[in-house]
């Protein structure tokens, strides 16, 4: 079984809540982490632009990244937001099982 953990950002604490709370009631997380407090400098329709925003980090399973990915789009404000996976390449055996055991 493989992992990935994805990176997204929120344009603040209750759209992350939000996407964050679906991700783990739907089992397509087994947990998420939010972070608010961001602060993102970034390129946007050609002027740089600056933003507080949210961060959520959902650990899961490497099949139910792309299902994962659209249900946060759907759930997200941003027209382009960042969604992004990372895979898990080694880790504490015994979270990554209850990833597994936690996920569908």
């Amino acid at each position: 079984m493989r992992y990935a953990v994805v990176y997204i950002t929120c344009s603040n604490r209750t759209e992350a809540d939000k996407i964050g709370r679906t991700l783990v009631e739907e089992r397509l997380a087994a947990c998420v982490n939010i972070i608010d407090g961001m602060n993102s400098i970034y390129r946007w329709e050609g002027k740089i632009e600056e933003a507080k925003e949210t961060v959520l980090i959902a650990k899961t399973r490497e099949t139910l990244v792309k299902k994962l990915i659209e249900k946060a789009k759907s759930l997200h404000s941003y027209d382009c937001p960042c969604i992004v996976a990372l895979p898990i390449t080694d880790g504490n055996h015994d979270f990554l099982v209850w990833i597994e055991k936690t996920t569908s």
